[in-house]
């Protein structure tokens, strides 16, 4: 496989963050090993999936960083087994096409994933943002108001502004950006939406949340056909951008 070239912009500082890579593949493994300590993150190895949660278990890293095609257990068993004691961000690493992989990952409580071949540059982003959700104190509401691009949420009020202008919204459009912004930075899944937002009797109707998306775009959007803040995720669901 090609990865992208390991310059990179300065990072927010992790504060030597302790991460665990589970990944058999040699070229990522000496790719991280470049990059992370760089960036001041305390980097642990495993190839097995075994390994990795015994390490899992030791360590107690800040953050999992967990390769999907592992040579003894499927990747999605490790997620499923983390999650049954751990809160510990996994960030998935995937091969291209494999979408329905990335939303069971997602589901099973993965915080994101990133698809080979990737950058540096996204794979800090990605790790960034899960970090800082999980820095968040238990029960945090988060802050007042919430700003991105030249959209601006006052959570207070629960009013919604676009270049300062006021832009009104039902109150499921309301609720599905709001959910969004909870996750900023990160992708939640079709059916992670649904459960969220219209409740776990909805959540094989995935036609609800392309509707909604396509009403929230039309009234944030600069050009909702060139969506800059609701992106998509293909296949998989959507990502409101973070700054």
């Amino acid at each position: 496989m090609s990865i992208s070239n390991p310059q990179t912009p300065a990072a927010i500082g992790p504060h030597n963050a302790t991460v665990l890579l589970i990944e058999d593949e040699p070229e990522i493994r000496r790719f991280l090993r470049a990059i992370l300590p760089q960036q001041s993150y305390r980097l642990h190895e495993a190839t097995t999936g075994q390994d990795g949660l015994a390490q899992a278990a030791a360590r107690n890293p800040d953050l999992i960083l967990l390769d999907l095609g592992l040579p003894d257990m499927d990747g999605l068993d490790v997620a499923r087994r983390l999650r049954e004691w751990a809160t510990i961000p996994i960030i998935v690493l995937t091969a291209r096409g494999e979408e329905q992989s990335k939303i069971q990952a997602l589901d099973l409580g993965a915080d994101d994933y990133v698809t080979k071949p990737f950058s540096a540059g996204e794979l800090l982003a990605r790790m960034r943002v899960a970090l800082r959700h999980a820095a968040k104190p238990p029960g945090e509401e988060g802050e007042a108001s919430f700003t991105t691009g030249s959209l601006r949420v006052d959570l207070l009020r629960r009013q919604v502004f676009v270049k300062e202008k006021e832009v009104h919204l039902t109150l499921i459009e309301y609720k599905l950006l709001t959910t969004l912004i909870r996750h900023a930075g990160k992708v939640l899944t079709h059916r992670q939406l649904l459960k969220e937002v219209w409740g776990p009797l909805h959540v094989d109707e995935a036609h609800y949340v392309r509707v909604y998306m396509r009403q929230l775009r039309n009234k944030l959007e600069a050009n909702p056909a060139r969506p800059q803040l609701l992106l998509t995720e293909l296949g998989v669901g959507y990502r409101l951008r973070a700054e």
